[in-house]
């Protein structure tokens, strides 16, 4: 093996555990979250960012050909696909649930959510002695 295929075993290595790492914590998120929103936050970013993860280290373990390019429009597609249909499944858990107040804030008009976003900034600046953080 020449050097040139030690880096692409050791980067395709690392892309692969760096997204085994990241499918184990989604695991974790889902587990040890209550809420089927905060639930489906971590498993939308997980898969997202996992499969991608691993899909650009089996890329590198390809090499660059057409079997690449299929991965690279698999990738592609998750991208796209995964943020939309959890997006679709959140709007449909908050359209359904009744008790949703009990698990969240909820804001019937833009407005205050607006001041509310203002005084916990006000209060965070009076934590920290007036900083910009």
């Amino acid at each position: 093996m020449g050097i040139f295929d030690w880096i692409r075993l050791i980067a395709g290595c690392a892309f692969l555990i760096c997204g085994l790492v990241i499918f184990f914590t989604e695991i974790f998120g889902v587990f040890h979250f209550r809420y089927v929103l905060n639930r489906m936050h971590a498993t939308a970013m997980g898969d997202t960012l996992g499969i991608a993860s691993c899909m650009i280290g089996l890329i590198i373990f390809s090499g660059f050909n057409f079997t690449s390019m299929k991965l690279m429009l698999i990738v592609i597609f998750l991208w796209f696909a995964s943020p939309v249909s959890s997006h679709v499944l959140a709007r449909l858990e908050v359209a359904t649930n009744e008790n949703l107040t009990s698990h969240c804030k909820v804001y019937t008009d833009l407005e205050t959510l607006e001041a509310d976003l203002e005084e916990e900034k006000k209060e965070e600046l009076n934590k920290t002695g007036g900083e910009e953080a």
